[in-house]
């Protein structure tokens, strides 16, 4: 009897690593110059909220606009461009907009004058699952990006956040 727990057991592992790997995701970010400037970890909380890590190091101090962007590409010699628009659903951007917010706008960070960026987020309105309501890994991914200004929470379509100082393409596993 042992020996057939253990099997169903054992045979019950790949499973349970599969659904861990749909449920976890990160983000290598980059600078401008194409220089590694930390991570972004997603992972799905038994909840359903989205759990986002950032820890980045070497970035100029103050505020910041943090955002979810609808493409996964990250060129430096286009100015992060390459990521598209925020990933935004059918709704406005920012928190004071009546049909906001975005689905990939998030709080800004700030970065201590250190140049070090730690900060965590709890999200319910992009998912990690394929074929879930705004799915993080379509057909052309997406990416985290972080602006060189604030986020002014109401200015369209991107909270006059400013340039783009680091991105990270969002990848599975």
């Amino acid at each position: 009897m042992r020996a057939i727990a253990t099997a169903l057991i054992a045979a019950a592992l790949p499973l349970a690593a599969a659904n861990a790997q749909e449920k976890q995701a990160s983000a290598n970010m980059i600078n401008a110059e194409g220089n590694e400037v930390g991570t972004v970890t997603f992972n799905t909380s038994p909840s359903g909220f989205l759990h986002i890590l950032v820890e980045m190091t070497d970035l100029p101090p103050g505020p910041h606009g943090f955002h979810i962007h609808e493409t996964g590409a990250c060129d430096p010699a286009t100015g992060f461009e390459s990521a598209g628009g925020h990933y935004a659903g059918d709704k406005e951007h920012g928190i004071e907009s009546q049909n906001g917010p975005h689905p990939g706008d998030l709080p800004n960070v700030h970065v201590g004058q250190d140049g070090v960026l730690k900060v965590e987020f709890f999200t319910d309105r992009v998912s990690l699952a394929e074929g879930g309501e705004n799915p993080l890994a379509d057909d052309d991914g997406s990416a985290v990006v972080l602006h060189a200004n604030a986020d002014d929470y109401s200015s369209q379509p991107s909270g006059n956040a400013g340039d783009r100082l680091a991105c990270g393409v969002i990848e599975s596993g």
